[in-house]
């Protein structure tokens, strides 16, 4: 398999296939889940917009998605993700300290970091001791609803190994965030307060030390350089820039913990939001756990009186009447979501469930067809995809898109299994069966790697 076939086909891409070869060999002990959610990672692109464009990476190709991890820890794999544990993004207070993570995390993108990592990769004699780098990697933007797992393993030391960096390296995305954060207009403040979240971990063992700490060493020269920066900045933002900034930073945050925490700390902590409408939203959301439908359905129908033409509560409204049950007024509601927000892939991935759910397989095939062009690597999609193609009869697409869901979890044998399937259906040489070969070739590679 080449990477130019894998291309042309718009199937998933070559590396990616080729981690996951890697990752079927690794240790089953830790499972590593993402927080998949089109609100909160439209929220995550508005807070990361400025420091990307400042580091000369393009916003819309570099992502950022939240790991289901309560820890303290951010990082990248590749060049086109920035991974932020929820737990970082709960516990930190303003919007400018996020924006400095992404911007350090931007900066080892930037300088060529990562360089040496896969490199060591490429070299390694023990490849299964980097699987949950390389899981990550293979299936970057991958998930389902709230929090769909990518199957993974390893030792924790392992993942220390692959994602730790060097002081020097540190100092040196430091010194860039810094310079990225000023030419956004954003204050380097947010950087020391981070480094100073951190401060005194390294006179701890490492079993007690955040994950952020393990792959970022932290020193005090860092800390004063960052004190530096700050010293030397001089202030020419707009109120307006850093009232939309801290916004969607509320937004962001409020709706991780109205899912993550109990809806009884929520509906208790919603009078200190400032925003009406995210109080809503965050309301909505405790309601819709306490199986409270009318509360819930009367909650986000606030917030959108508040925000009429905001897709992602119109997305919310949609997934409390699916989980309910009221599959036509969910695709209404998704309707509108996509009305608003048309290349949105999670938003067009839950007017497919929700179609399907009403019945309407052919249209919810349309849809999601659309969502897997713009992204591949949602899992729940992926399931969806498989079913809205079984519904229309077209039994071999089916086992192609299956084949395509095990192979980004990591599950080769069962890619396999699915893609011989797909191959003995299908028509010779068609797109459908060229991209089960794919999968075929990448599940008897791994299954040699086993031997």
């Amino acid at each position: 398999m080449t990477f130019e076939r894998v291309s042309r086909l718009a199937s998933i891409p070559a590396f990616c296939l080729a981690a996951v070869l890697f990752l079927v060999s690794a240790t089953p002990s830790v499972a590593i889940q993402l927080l998949r959610d089109p609100d909160i990672e439209y929220g995550l692109k508005e807070l990361a917009f400025p420091v990307l464009r400042a580091a000369g990476l393009s916003p819309n190709r570099v992502k950022v998605l939240v790991v289901n991890d309560s820890s303290l820890n951010a990082f990248v794999v590749d060049h086109n993700t920035i991974f932020l544990n929820y737990g970082l993004i709960v516990k930190v207070k303003r919007a400018d300290v996020i924006q400095a993570v992404i911007a350090h995390e931007a900066a080892h993108i930037a300088n060529g970091h990562l360089a040496r990592r896969i490199g060591n990769l490429e070299n390694a004699r023990n490849l299964s001791s980097l699987g949950i780098a390389l899981a990550l990697l293979a299936a970057a933007a991958g998930g389902g609803d709230a929090a769909a797992g990518i199957a993974a393993g390893t030792q924790s030391s392992a993942i220390r190994g692959f994602l730790s960096h060097t002081r020097a390296e540190e100092a040196a995305a430091d010194r860039s965030a810094a310079s990225y954060m000023r030419l956004s207009d954003i204050s380097p403040q947010g950087l020391v307060d981070l480094h100073r979240t951190f401060a005194g971990q390294e006179l701890l063992s490492v079993g007690r030390q955040d994950p952020y700490m393990q792959s970022h060493p932290l020193t005090r020269d860092r800390i004063r350089a960052a004190e530096n920066y700050v010293a030397s900045y001089t202030s020419q933002a707009k109120p307006n820039a850093n009232a939309n900034a801290e916004y969607w930073f509320n937004r962001v945050k409020g709706k991780i913990t109205a899912f993550t925490r109990s809806p009884k700390w929520t509906q208790s902590s919603v009078k200190h939001e400032k925003s009406r409408d995210v109080a809503l939203m965050r309301q909505a959301i405790a309601y819709h756990r306490l199986n409270n439908y009318s509360q819930a359905l009367s909650s986000v129908n606030a917030a959108l009186e508040i925000r009429p033409e905001d897709p992602y509560y119109y997305e919310l409204k949609g997934q409390i009447l699916v989980e309910n049950r009221k599959w036509d007024a969910s695709v209404r509601a998704y309707e509108t979501a996509v009305e608003l927000a048309p290349r949105e892939p999670l938003v067009l991935a839950g007017l497919g469930r929700a179609l399907l759910h009403a019945g309407k397989p052919k249209e919810a095939l349309a849809q999601l067809q659309k969502a897997r062009a713009r992204d591949y690597r949602d899992i729940r999609m992926l399931r969806d995809l498989a079913m809205a193609y079984s519904k229309t009869g077209n039994n071999g697409m089916a086992s192609v898109v299956t084949a395509e869901r095990y192979a980004l979890q990591g599950r080769m044998a069962d890619a396999g299994i699915h893609a011989k399937r797909a191959i003995g259906t299908l028509p010779t040489g068609s797109t459908g069966w060229q991209r089960a070969q794919d999968v075929l070739i990448a599940s008897e590679r791994a299954e040699r790697r086993k031997r």
